[in-house]
């Protein structure tokens, strides 16, 4: 295979907007094994601390990105500092096409474990763990009684990678409730895919795309599991059908899990109150901060994640993905998701990072949202 390096040259930097062009030259080169960082202080919560070298004493995670994967979205990645994507995955061909691509592209790794997520880290590359926000393509087979015994076929996708899995996108599956239907409980198909993701260690993702009482059912099944939220905002603020109630992000902390918390600006403020309204107002990485605040004093910063569901290279149809998101407008006129300001795609993630410092969190409660909570989830889930 050809081997590829990446310069993050200016042209593309011009382009990554938001992003201080200082920031930005300290990443010009190849991409190299990280070095031995300087003793840090948890406790330290000065003003002046450097976003991207913080970024740099500890392991961040992406908790949840839907966007292509191609040179420019590596290159983003590296330039916002990520370490490990979770990378929200489709059928057997999307699988097929990612191991294509890693395969030429020596920088990036799959990780099946937190051990080879740190190992790939170790080594200077970005590791890539295997997501589905829904389960549809296990429906076939659990729903057919000439199959015998209700099953799915989840452990040939936990043979792929895959170690993350949702249940329902908006709308009720064979599985349970979408968020559109709070009401409706896990089904006896639901129950099969718990009770497998439970003997494989997969990782069970709930609220958000997944209805209330669906997710609430799931979480009563895994007792001793964590649960999470891969990426939604929160409902307290937003009363969003994609974002999630005080009751479940509770429950999801009850368990161990996290909360990740997506960079799309209408979960950040259109309510249901806005259903007329044609354009909802921008807001920037302050609002992002602010839900963070939120979800630290309710259920303790232990509790959240970063999970920006940014859509990078990809033109997505707001009429055949969110109409039954009646409520939102998130998707403009080109076709392209509409982000907070100056979080608008995975390079800007510093000027999150420089909001936290500019409020006074310490370099512990920082690492632990970039990272260290979804590395500790993982590791409660995969095993050792």
């Amino acid at each position: 295979m050809q081997r590829r390096e990446f310069v993050l040259g200016a042209a593309l930097a011009g382009t990554a907007s938001g992003v201080a062009a200082p920031l930005l030259a300290q990443e010009t080169g190849r991409r190299s094994a990280p070095q031995a960082a300087s003793p840090v202080s948890a406790g330290d919560r000065s003003t002046t601390r450097d976003p991207l070298a913080l970024q740099r004493s500890t392991l961040v995670v992406d908790g949840l990105d839907v966007s292509n994967l191609n040179e420019r979205y590596v290159q983003l990645l590296q330039q916002g500092g990520v370490n490990c994507w979770h990378k929200s995955m489709g059928d057997l061909d999307s699988f097929s096409d990612l191991y294509r691509f890693v395969d030429d592209h020596p920088e990036l790794a799959v990780a099946r474990t937190v051990r080879e997520i740190r190992d790939a880290h170790a080594r200077g590359k970005v590791a890539l763990i295997f997501g589905w926000q829904d389960a549809d393509l296990l429906a076939g087979r659990v729903t057919n009684p000439m199959l015998g015994a209700p099953r799915t076929s989840l452990r040939g996708y936990y043979e792929l990678g895959l170690r993350i899995v949702g249940f329902a996108y908006n709308l009720t599956n064979v599985f349970g409730a979408g968020n559109m239907e709070g009401h409706v409980p896990l089904s006896r198909a639901g129950r099969v895919l718990v009770e497998e993701a439970h003997k494989l260690n997969v990782l069970l993702d709930v609220g958000g795309h997944t209805g209330e009482r669906t997710s609430l059912d799931v979480i009563a099944m895994s007792a001793g599991r964590p649960v999470i939220c891969s990426h939604t905002n929160v409902g307290s603020i937003a009363d969003n059908p994609r974002n999630v109630s005080d009751r479940l992000i509770d429950a999801i902390a009850g368990t161990g899990g996290v909360i990740g918390l997506t960079a799309v600006n209408d979960f950040h403020v259109r309510r249901a109150a806005d259903k007329n309204v044609a354009h909802s107002p921008r807001v920037g990485v302050s609002a992002f901060v602010d839900q963070m605040e939120y979800l630290k004093k309710r259920v303790g910063v232990d509790h959240i994640g970063l999970g920006p569901d940014f859509v990078e290279g990809r033109t997505l149809d707001y009429d055949t993905i969110n109409q039954s998101l009646a409520i939102n407008r998130e998707i403009i006129s080109d076709g392209q998701w509409l982000y907070i300001q100056s979080f608008e795609n995975i390079s800007q993630l510093p000027n999150v990072t420089r909001e936290m410092i500019a409020r006074g969190w310490s370099t512990g409660e920082i690492h632990k949202l970039l990272g260290e909570n979804w590395l500790r989830v993982y590791r409660a889930a995969w095993g050792a």
